[in-house]
């Protein structure tokens, strides 16, 4: 369907999950500093 085959799916994904991963955690510590720096209440 993509026209990767199996073996370069596989290294897309694995790339795609820790790039994925390094956003998330991005993601988590700029709303953990938000929170700290100006919190709802």
């Amino acid at each position: 369907m993509s026209g990767l085959t199996p073996d370069q799916a596989k290294e897309f994904h694995e790339q795609f999950k820790i790039t994925y991963t390094a956003f998330c955690g991005l993601a988590a510590v700029a709303h953990i500093l938000v929170i700290a720096g100006k919190p709802w209440f």
